[in-house]
């Protein structure tokens, strides 16, 4: 509820500073004392509209600060939460603004935009007036009382999230599909590709085992020449040759007792050539041996080669690197696959929750369609009794033609009544008189308080255009709904204020060069007084302050 409420500097306030409580709390004051500035103060804070001219004449700004405790309001405080503005169980809005004409939010003393104000304050408290702050002229507002009343918040919530997690699947699942046609080319493109790769199975180092050996069967002819001539040149046989020259150079030298050292070492290396050209002979014999001239072989490597050169040449790249290119094509066709899956995982999730939504909205309607005719009965009761005879009133349930899953529900509710015999019901934003806007909400809120999660409620002269015994039937009313939270109204009848837990004069101290509004907190005997004021007039007589006596202690 709103427990402080601080107006520097704005219009004819120079200073004023309320400590406001639980209950009921009027606020009364002559025509033009400023009964309404203090209301007009307080829509700053929730985010109202305003220029240069509200600062009072030779200040440099207007601050104004509200002050709330939200201890029963977890709206609130999970809406601060969200946000990292909470400040423990209280919550501060102000309003700065300069005599330039800016102006400037705060909420918990952190700068912010003005919606969040009234996002904010659209939470924390209710203003009812002839004005523009007025909830119940908004569709959003009967939903909320009829579901409050029906006991159906939760239920609302639930298919709100639906709504959400719904629309933000097929939000994704529409995302993926619009590339479904190119990614399936691209797919099957992939595919062929990677076939032909695998097809290849080119092997670690095979292009280079294929060079080479391509190399050597294009020579075979000469190769196996070459080697017969070294093989004669080297082997033992008739004639000189190369291994016969090195046993008798070895015999010859180690036919000496005594060798010198110089001669030893060149004795050893002729003996190790020897044992080379032997193994050189034998590796070259067995080449021979084992070695065919292929020509099929041959013309086998030849078309090999060609066909990885030629996939090489199609994908440009490297014959080396068609393994790396194969390994990415097929991490990419994964990735395919991968999109596809999770365009059916999507479909799943997206049936999924459009039947979760269906049951918890059909839940939700059921609730709505059920409880609707007794909210609309009751207030149609209070509105007789608030000087509306034969009014009526009525709650519209009308389907969502949208084929989207609204996150409301599957119907729009609106408030219609008819506040006088003979006239259609019409939508509450059509309803011609203010005050009479002022005793529906009354008469709405008086039905809801129970369960309403705004704890506040202000209400600006919803006595106008009443009297007698309708009056007494408003205040009973708004002490009933300050009960069970907290109520500010500003009235000027006499049967409305002495009906309050609290009352609040608003009045003008003029001074030497300048007037300026005041509030005073009255006590019971002045407002006894205050009460007879407004029952005769400025002269208090002994019949006015025994009448007024009378009504406030009848409290």
């Amino acid at each position: 509820m709103l427990v402080h409420l601080s107006v520097r500097n704005y219009a004819i306030v120079e200073h004023l500073d309320l400590e406001l409580q639980h209950g009921m709390t009027v606020i009364t004051g002559e025509t033009g004392a400023g009964k309404s500035i203090m209301l007009d103060a307080l829509g700053l804070t929730l985010g109202d509209r305003a220029d240069s001219g509200v600062v009072r004449p030779g200040a440099d700004k207007a601050d104004i600060l509200a002050t709330f405790d939200i201890r029963s309001i977890p709206e609130a405080q999970n809406w601060l939460s969200e946000r990292d503005l909470d400040n423990d169980t209280l919550c501060l809005l102000r309003r700065v603004i300069t005599a330039e004409g800016r102006s400037r939010a705060y909420i918990n003393g952190s700068p912010c935009p003005q919606g969040d104000l009234r996002a904010l304050g659209s939470l924390l408290i209710d203003i009812h007036s002839q004005h523009e702050h007025q909830s119940l002229l908004k569709t959003d507002t009967h939903r909320r009382l009829l579901d409050e009343f029906a006991e159906a918040r939760d239920l609302a919530r639930q298919v709100q999230l639906a709504s959400q997690r719904w629309k933000q699947t097929k939000q994704t699942l529409e995302r993926l599909s619009s590339t479904g046609e190119e990614q399936r080319a691209r797919y099957q493109l992939l595919s062929y590709q990677l076939e032909e790769l695998n097809n290849l199975a080119l092997a670690e180092g095979e292009i280079e085992s294929l060079e080479q050996e391509q190399k050597t069967l294009a020579s075979a002819e000469h190769l196996l020449v070459a080697c017969r001539q070294v093989i004669d040149m080297c082997s033992e046989g008739e004639g000189g040759n190369v291994l016969s020259a090195l046993g008798a150079s070895v015999q010859r030298l180690s036919s000496f007792g005594h060798v010198p050292k110089a001669l030893e070492e060149a004795t050893n290396l002729l003996a190790s050539a020897q044992i080379q050209v032997e193994e050189a002979t034998s590796e070259i014999s067995r080449f021979m041996d084992h070695f065919e001239a292929d020509p099929e072989r041959q013309q086998i490597v030849q078309e090999r080669l060609d066909t990885i050169y030629t996939l090489a040449r199609k994908h440009r790249v490297q014959p080396e690197d068609l393994n790396t290119l194969q390994i990415n094509l097929q991490q990419e066709l994964e990735a395919l696959n991968a999109d596809d899956e999770a365009i059916e995982r999507l479909e799943e999730e997206l049936a999924s929750y459009a039947r979760h939504y269906q049951e918890k909205a059909n839940e939700l309607s059921e609730r709505r369609y059920t409880r609707a005719p007794a909210l609309a009965a009751a207030v149609e009761t209070e509105m007789q009794r608030l000087g509306m005879p034969g009014g009526r009133f009525a709650i519209i349930l009308q389907p969502e033609t949208s084929g989207d899953l609204q996150p409301n529900g599957q119907e729009t509710v609106e408030f219609q009544v008819s506040a006088n015999p003979g006239q259609p019901l019409k939508g509450l934003a059509k309803v011609a008189s203010g005050g009479e806007l002022s005793r529906i909400s009354l008469a709405i809120q008086v039905i809801t308080a129970q369960t309403s999660r705004v704890p506040t409620l202000v209400f600006d002269e919803v006595d106008v255009g009443i009297g007698g015994p309708t009056a007494e039937i408003v205040g009973q009313l708004l002490r009933r709904l300050g009960e069970s939270g907290q109520v500010l109204t500003v009235t000027h009848l006499p049967q409305v204020a002495a009906q309050g837990h609290h009352h609040l004069f608003v009045h003008k101290e003029r001074g030497a060069s300048e007037t300026r509004t005041a509030v005073a907190i009255l006590d019971k005997n002045r407002r006894i007084e205050e009460v007879a004021r407004m029952l005769g007039g400025i002269d208090l007589t002994r019949e006015s302050l025994a009448h007024a006596k009378k009504m406030v202690n009848v409290r």
